[in-house]
Formats: C-alpha cells, sequence, structure tokens
C-alpha cells in the first residue's frame, strides 16, 4: 500500500511513543495533515550539554502544504514547549488552543523573539472543519485548567485522543464533561489514543481536594515559614495554595522565573484571584515568619532552581530560618531521586523540617489517570480499536492488558513506536509503512547540529577524556621539529603520569616520521597518530579517550584542525 493513498486515513506519532514527554501525532487524510500537541523532552543524563530534546519534523517540512492545523490540547511544556522550534522548520498556518495554553505559548514565542498572528482559542464547543476532516473537543481533568481531549472525524471513521487526564470527582477546577465523552462513545468510535502514563499505578488517583485538605492541616498546624516547592506548570496546585494562603492570613513571595510566569499567566486568565497577595521577596523578609509563604521552583532537586539555592545557602534573597516548613507537594520525576533527596538532607542539615508526599501524608496528586479511570476512559469512548500513547513501552504494554481487560480484542489494539503508521480504511485497521522519527537534540541556539556522532564524543570526553598532539612539520624538509607535544584534559592527571605521556610522545614521533619520509598528507600523518596511540593508550590504561592531533606548517604558518 503507497504511503499517500488519499483514500484512507493514517494515524502516526513523532513523539510520545515509548517515552514521557515529546508529544506529537498527526492525522492525515488525503492531503491534509492535522498535528496533535508539539512538545519536548528535558534530556537525561547521557546527554551532555543538551538542553531540549524535539520531535524530528522532517515528514511534516517534505508535506508542509498539506498541513492544515495544529491542536493543543493542553498548556505543559511536553505538549507545547516544541512549538518554537516546529514554526522555525515548517509552516504551520493555525494553532488551536485552549486559553491557558495561548498564554503560555504567546509567552514563550516572545521569549524567543518569534511573531506568530494566527493562535486561536478554542472552547468545548468550538467545532473546525477541514474538506475531510472535522475536530471537536471535551472538557478534561488535569493538572492545569483548560485541559482538553480531542475528537477528529475523518471519512474512514473516529479518532479519539484523550490528551492528559484523569478522572476527579472532588476537583479544584471544573469536571471533566463525561456526558459529552458518552455521547461521542454511543455515536461510534474507530480509535481510541489514551494517556498511559500512570498505566502502572492500581486503583483511582487521589482528588486535587485530598491535596487541599493536607495543605490547609499543614498551615493550620505550623506556625513558622512555609516554603513550598511544586511544579511551575501545575496551576491547580499553585491555585489551592493561594487559597489556602488567603484563609490562613499569608502573603506569598514567588521565586523561580517559571513559576512567576505561571502566576502572573494565570492571574490573567482568571484561574487565580487575589492579586494582593503576592508580595516582592523584601517585603517577605520583614513579616513575621507566621505571615509568609514562600513559593518556589525546584521540586525536582534541580540544581540551578530556587529551593536548591535556598537549601544551599547560596540564595541572595533568603536564608533558612530555625522554624522552617518545607513542603515538597509533588513526585520524584524518574531519574531524579538522587537529586531530590541531597536537596532534602541539606535542608535537614540546617535544622528544618521537611515535608514529603508519603501514604501517610497527601500533599501531592497525579495529574495522570491510574488504571481503574483508564478503564472508565475506555468504557466511555467504546472504541473499535486502540493505541495507547504518551509512556515508555511497560506503561503502553500495561494499558493495552487493561483495554483487552475491558472487552477489546487483543488483535485490535496496537503497542507502536515513533513513526510507524496506522491505517484506516473504512473503519479497518491495518498497520503500514513507517516514516521517519526521531530525537532532535536543541543545544543553546543551535537545533540539530548536535548529532548522534557528536553526543558519542561527549560521552567518550566525560568518560575517557581527550588527548591532543600538537606536533610542528617542515614541509619543505619533510621532517618532524622537536618532538610533539602531549596535552591532556579528563584522561590522567599529569604529574602524576609523566612516565605514560613520555612514552606517548615517543610512539607520536615515531607515527609522524613514518609518515613524512616521502610526502606530506595531514590525513594520513593524523590517522596513524590516532591509530597508533588508541592501541597503546588502551593496552596500558583499559580507557579509549579522543585523540585530537594538530599539525602545525611552519613554513606556511597554517594551522589544520582534525
Amino acid at each position: 500500500m503507497k504511503f499517500f493513498d488519499e483514500t484512507d486515513t493514517k494515524v502516526f506519532a513523532l513523539g510520545g511513543l515509548g517515552e514521557v514527554g515529546k508529544n506529537m501525532y498527526c492525522v492525515m487524510t488525503g492531503n491534509e495533515i492535522i498535528i496533535t500537541d508539539a512538545g519536548i523532552t528535558f534530556p537525561e543524563g547521557d546527554l551532555l550539554g543538551v538542553d531540549y530534546v524535539i520531535p524530528d519534523f522532517t515528514f511534516l517540512k517534505k508535506n508542509e502544504n498539506k498541513i492544515k492545523a495544529l491542536f493543543i490540547t493542553h498548556g505543559h511544556e511536553d505538549h507545547i514547549g516544541g512549538i518554537p522550534f516546529l514554526l522555525q522548520a515548517v509552516n504551520i498556518p493555525v494553532i488551536y488552543a485552549p486559553n491557558q495554553a495561548v498564554g503560555l505559548i504567546k509567552r514563550k514565542l516572545e521569549d524567543r523573539n518569534i511573531r506568530y498572528d494566527n493562535l486561536k482559542i478554542y472552547t468545548e464547543d468550538t467545532k473546525v472543519k477541514f474538506k475531510t476532516m472535522e475536530v471537536e473537543f471535551f472538557r478534561t481533568t488535569h493538572s492545569i485548567p483548560d485541559s482538553h481531549g480531542i475528537c477528529i472525524h475523518t471519512p474512514n471513521g473516529t479518532i479519539v485522543t484523550t490528551g492528559d487526564f484523569k478522572f476527579d470527582f472532588t476537583p479544584i477546577g471544573p469536571m471533566a464533561n463525561l456526558h459529552k465523552m458518552a455521547s461521542i462513545g454511543s455515536k461510534g468510535v474507530t480509535l481510541l489514543l489514551s494517556d498511559s502514563t500512570n498505566a502502572l499505578n492500581e486503583g483511582m488517583s487521589a482528588s486535587e481536594s485530598k491535596v487541599d485538605e493536607a495543605l490547609s492541616e499543614i498551615f493550620t498546624r505550623h506556625h513558622g515559614r512555609i516554603i513550598i516547592a511544586t511544579f511551575a506548570s501545575n496551576i491547580y496546585r499553585l491555585k489551592h495554595i493561594v487559597d489556602t494562603c488567603k484563609r490562613n492570613d499569608r502573603k506569598i513571595a514567588i521565586f523561580g522565573r517559571s513559576m512567576e510566569n505561571n502566576i502572573e499567566i494565570s492571574i490573567e486568565g482568571g484561574y487565580i484571584k487575589n492579586k494582593e497577595i503576592f508580595i516582592t521577596p523584601e517585603e517577605a523578609n520583614l513579616l513575621p515568619p507566621n505571615k509568609v509563604c514562600l513559593l518556589c521552583t525546584g521540586s525536582q532537586g534541580e540544581p540551578l532552581a530556587a529551593l536548591s539555592r535556598i537549601a544551599n545557602g547560596s540564595h541572595k534573597q533568603i536564608k533558612i530560618q530555625p522554624q522552617d516548613l518545607v513542603v515538597f507537594s509533588s513526585s520524584a520525576i524518574p531519574g531524579n531521586a538522587l537529586s531530590i533527596s541531597k536537596t532534602i538532607n541539606k535542608l535537614y542539615l540546617q535544622g528544618v523540617k521537611v515535608y514529603t508526599n508519603t501514604l501517610l501524608s497527601d500533599i501531592h496528586t497525579s495529574g495522570h489517570a491510574s488504571e481503574e479511570e483508564l478503564k472508565l476512559m475506555l468504557h466511555l469512548i467504546k472504541p473499535k480499536y486502540f493505541m495507547p500513547f504518551h509512556g515508555e513501552y511497560r506503561m503502553l504494554k500495561k494499558h493495552t492488558d487493561i483495554a483487552v481487560d475491558c472487552g477489546i480484542p487483543r488483535e485490535n489494539t496496537f503497542v507502536m513506536k515513533n513513526g510507524e503508521v496506522l491505517s484506516i480504511k473504512k473503519g479497518k485497521i491495518t498497520k503500514v509503512n513507517s516514516i521517519q522519527a526521531g530525537d532532535i537534540y536543541v543545544d543553546g541556539n543551535r537545533i540539530g547540529e548536535v548529532s548522534n556522532a557528536v553526543m558519542r564524543d561527549r560521552k567518550i570526553m566525560s568518560s575517557d577524556g581527550i588527548v591532543v598532539v600538537i606536533a610542528n612539520i617542515d614541509t619543505a624538509e619533510n621532517k618532524l621539529l622537536g618532538n610533539p607535544n602531549i596535552t591532556t584534559r579528563g584522561f590522567v592527571l599529569v604529574n602524576d603520569n609523566i612516565e605514560l605521556l613520555k612514552q606517548l610522545e615517543e610512539i607520536s614521533k615515531k607515527a609522524i616520521i613514518s609518515k613524512i619520509q616521502k610526502h606530506v598528507n595531514y590525513n594520513e600523518i593524523k590517522l596513524e597518530i590516532i591509530n597508533s596511540l588508541s592501541s597503546s593508550i588502551f593496552e596500558k590504561t583499559g580507557r579509549r579517550p579522543i585523540i585530537l592531533p594538530v599539525i602545525m606548517d611552519i613554513k606556511k604558518d597554517v594551522k589544520i584542525n582534525s
């Protein structure tokens, strides 16, 4: 089957499958492409020097004349963070997003000096029609206001994507629209794409109102200063922290740029009231401790975040006081447990009390559905076919098992990878060709310039270091002038390994002489140095540093870099 068969509908992900983050999904019918979300993910520790990871936009660039719109489910970074990079690479005719997300996207584009004039707000009642597809929305509950699922009607069947969701029957914000979900399901849904982030968690997730009760109890009992670290993107958590402070006659000082931005946008959008409750750090230092709450970033132990600097004693405006109480109103993102523990230990060393989320203390709940909530979504939507998304493979696999338990035939489920394509033809789904999809690294202002080869070199340098060989040659007489100079970084301690460096110097000398007796070819010289040193260094040390020969031609005064 040809990929561009105009009679079928294709569904594929450019990000979000086999990973938590970088969400980007596409539906293509005929000559029309609809994109859902454009997120980023933050790099793991082995991606040295990388700021963000974004999807590969190659397919969209090649087919940008077919793109009709980008639809955003909600305003979290793993769903909107890739928009500035997407707009720089691909022409997107229009972006539809809910109100809160629009505010966040505008701020993000302003920060990067990107002008985009076709950003439209949708509500649950909005319908967007194209030649072959029609899009409608349904309200969901998540940790940020204005979260929606998206329903796409195509000639080959109806596709529903949940976005990030949970079911909370006592939410801080509005209830999810179960009636509309059930109505969509009753009309027939061909394919459901559903959030798998918490598929491994049994039961139901805790309600945000439980967190509200737990925080209220903390504020009632504690009479010193309270410092709360939470996700800046969890707007509902920020909202009930503000409400709790209002009830307990405390003012709030904010620390961390992302926290300031989210609070400001939430006030502008009307999600957070009581603007007068916010004060400056200087004003906070003048008030009695029982009148102050410090709201800060750093719940994941990020070294440069506000809480980490407070714990280190390096924050310029805030110093720890003996009667402080620090509350981590968050859960540990996988991979961050060690950083969080270090921050907590530093706080304990300064004599303060620390609260974290435990079975006995509900000071955080996830915005993602657990197993019983996933079952409820499946029963409401009643899809013929099922494709789990937004999760690592084990999460996708578990979510598939849940779907089978809910009555969907195993053969009607698809655990997919980024780039793999499903074809829907007259209500029947098959797996077809794959398209290009992968990770693009953002390093400062460089997008996609950091290749796998560069990352491999960085990893080698981080573990085995670098050896630089500098040699002067006279090309007129084909001879080496003096001995090569060996410089290392991250390889060995020079003063303790003088004998080893002398041996490497001698090996480099022999390699150069062997290649300049008849003629001078810089590439041949460098290759001989690398080959000779690599085997010797591994034999002597068991390490494989990057070897960088630098050959200087003193006649022409030209520096030739490897």
